[in-house]
């Protein structure tokens, strides 16, 4: 079985938002710009679904949202920097960190633990929530 088979719907999801899909034989590439962070966050439940743990490592998704204004929140970890992850949990890779106190971009709130954020260096990933504040 291809990983074009084995992630048909993933695929599919992809293809249907105009999203390059490279299936190399030994990981499934699906990179591109989607018009809103639902669609992302719709290709993450789909992968987590068929790899319930991520632990297959046959997967990149490099997909970021297109935004033009977002809500921004503010960092309010206790001592240290705040990781941002390529997906929505901690096994995921890191993609970029966020300082104590900034204030960055929320694209999304994709489910109560974690949410899709842009740093001010343009890096978008996910955060775990209770780390974000809401800026009024």
């Amino acid at each position: 079985m291809t990983l074009t088979e084995k992630y048909k719907e993933l695929v599919d999801v992809a293809l249907n938002n105009n999203l390059s899909v490279n299936d190399t034989g030994k990981v499934l590439r699906i990179e591109g710009e989607v018009a809103t962070a639902s669609i992302k966050n719709k290709l993450w439940e789909i992968y987590q679904h068929i790899d319930p743990q991520f632990k297959n490592n046959d997967v990149i998704l490099n997909v970021k949202c297109k935004i033009s204004a977002g809500d921004k929140v503010k960092v309010v970890t206790r001592e240290s920097r705040l990781n941002i992850r390529q997906g929505p949990g901690t096994d995921q890779p890191i993609v970029g960190k966020a300082e104590k106190g900034d204030i960055i971009t929320l694209i999304s709130k994709t489910n109560d633990q974690w949410w899709l954020v842009r740093d001010n260096d343009g890096e978008e990933g996910y955060c775990y929530s209770q780390y974000l504040e809401p800026i009024n």
